[in-house]
């Protein structure tokens, strides 16, 4: 039986229901095949009836306007109203892309019991790349293999084709994006540890997308994945687009950039952000951020980012003297603080920066405690919170977040300089399966509303230190700590309530209740006894 999901969880990105019983339906399709593989089977069909969905809706508007008198588009001969229902600039001028003959959902259902039908679906694929140059490169090409069942495949275009995804209505409600995200998650459970690879928490996103509040401006992840923090950034805009910060609009006012070092994740990412319309940069190619920056002279307002942790072969030692290192040259064994001080250095000079990385990196010592110290020195640090453990499909242990803000004093909130608040965020969240937690909505907005009171946002009333979950702390206090950030350090203990019944009446209640629970128990015993010798065991 599926699982009920906890009040006020996130639910990877969607509430369960239809999103739940297509991924049983296509898992169940799956079989032996690898998830790893299995993904990019069904993200890549679900994209295809996306943009098709979305392509048959304005195909079918042309045919009306064509044939109605008196509209611009109106054609009296059949042949010229075919020449306009079958114009790519026509669909393209909607932002809809055009999908030709060979690559509509339409003939590939009705092919999906052929054996052919693998070939028929890397020919959509190749068509619609060709004809639509933004996708080229993006979309997966391998359904024609041989290890690939094709009547499995054709039931998955079959399963595929119940649902309405690229039409008006669906778009207005992100059914696809509902689906595509659930899906990316299920999957990063299936992949486990190799899932994190492509896909962080949506409640870690929701929650550093929360405190930054990337209202307008340039936004940027150089180890995007499959791109989930733009995603979030973007819908943050709509949810809030009554709030001070983004003028009431609820398009988005940002520009993305972001880059992906892996050729598959990369891929999906561009799927990921084109199904939403979200206009991007994430580079001509796949690249490694430290070894092939795409984006050198980007200075970003908001960066956002889930690193890989601790990862150890990162060809630090070619790059010993690197602009980057401005507050120390990284181990080569770890590469935490280079990513720090690659975040620092794309940062605009009042940009802010919220990213996850391993605990370690909060107390760690040698090079890495030196860089930190340096950190902590020139103002950079705004905020450290401990989140609990489990919330990754890429590690099970606990994690921490880093806001780092270059302009503490620049006007837009009160002067922050020479002060660190410090979250212990380690007992939120809930188990919602055996091995992951995620955070509530409650949760998250507590943990956001905590930092924006604290850094001076407009209507998020009083900032307080609270005894076992945050603490202002003010950068003599760090020094004290040899510079560790660890929140634990300097939150403290919970206050303890005050015990309101006097000590002699409370243990006068509680010898009474010790009473009543042995007289209780002599009687059960004397019961037990009784049926014993009734049986005739015992004496």
């Amino acid at each position: 039986m599926a699982r009920k999901p906890r009040s006020g969880s996130s639910n990877n990105g969607a509430n369960l229901g239809f999103e739940q019983k297509l991924w049983q339906a296509a898992d169940k399709l799956r079989n032996n095949m690898d998830a790893a593989e299995y993904k990019h089977v069904v993200l890549g069909l679900i994209f295809l009836k996306y943009i098709s969905d979305a392509f048959e809706e304005r195909h079918s508007h042309l045919e009306r306007l064509t044939q109605e008198p008196g509209s611009d588009l109106f054609v009296k001969e059949s042949e010229a109203r075919y020449g306009v229902v079958e114009d790519p600039d026509e669909y393209r001028a909607e932002n809809v892309f055009w999908v030709p003959q060979e690559a509509r959902w339409a003939h590939l259902l009705a092919n999906a019991k052929q054996p052919t039908v693998g070939k028929l679906v890397d020919d959509a694929m190749v068509a619609i790349e060709r004809d639509n140059p933004q996708l080229k490169g993006v979309l997966p090409k391998t359904y024609a293999r041989p290890d690939l069942d094709k009547q499995r495949l054709g039931e998955l275009i079959d399963l595929i084709s119940t649902i309405s995804l690229g039409d008006k209505e669906n778009r207005s409600k992100d059914i696809l994006g509902r689906v595509y995200e659930y899906f990316l998650g299920q999957f990063a459970s299936a992949e486990g540890k190799k899932g994190g690879q492509f896909y962080t928490a949506r409640c870690v996103v929701q929650l550093l997308v929360e405190m930054l509040a990337p209202y307008k401006g340039r936004v940027y992840d150089p180890c995007c994945g499959s791109g989930g923090m733009f995603v979030q950034s973007v819908e943050f805009i709509g949810a809030h687009a009554s709030g001070n910060g983004n003028g009431g609009r609820a398009q988005p006012n940002v520009s993305v950039y972001g880059q992906e070092s892996n050729p598959a994740t990369w891929r999906l990412a561009r799927m990921n952000l084109a199904i939403r319309g979200i206009e991007h940069n994430l580079g001509p190619e796949h690249a490694d951020s430290f070894h092939n920056d795409l984006h050198k002279d980007l200075k970003a307002d908001y960066l956002l980012a889930n690193p890989p942790f601790n990862m150890k072969e990162w060809g630090g030692e070619r790059l010993r003297d690197d602009v980057r290192w401005r507050y120390g040259v990284p181990s080569a064994g770890n590469a935490n603080f280079a990513w720090v001080q690659h975040f620092i250095h794309h940062l605009a000079p009042n940009g802010i920066a919220g990213f996850v990385l391993a605990n370690g990196s909060m107390s760690a010592g040698g090079v890495e405690g030196q860089i930190r110290q340096k950190i902590v020195e020139a103002d950079l640090v705004d905020c450290m919170v401990a989140l609990p453990g489990q919330l990754f499909y890429s590690t099970q242990i606990p994690v921490c977040l880093w806001f780092l803000a270059r302009g503490r004093s620049n006007g837009r909130f009160r002067d922050r300089r020479g002060e660190t608040l410090f979250i212990d965020a380690r007992k939120l969240g809930g188990m919602v399966d055996r091995t992951h937690r995620e955070l509530t909505a409650e949760e998250i907005a507590r943990v956001a509303t905590t930092y924006h009171a604290w850094r001076g946002d407009k209507g998020a009333g009083e900032y307080q230190d609270v005894p076992g979950f945050c603490k202002s702390a003010t950068t003599e206090e760090i020094s004290v700590y040899g510079f560790a950030m660890t929140p634990g350090r300097y939150v403290g203990s919970e206050a303890e309530e005050e015990e309101k019944e006097p000590l002699e009446e409370k243990m006068a209640r509680l010898a009474a209740a010790l009473d009543e629970q042995f007289r209780q128990g002599a009687a059960l015993e004397t019961t037990i006894r009784s049926g014993l010798r009734s049986l005739r065991y015992g004496k």
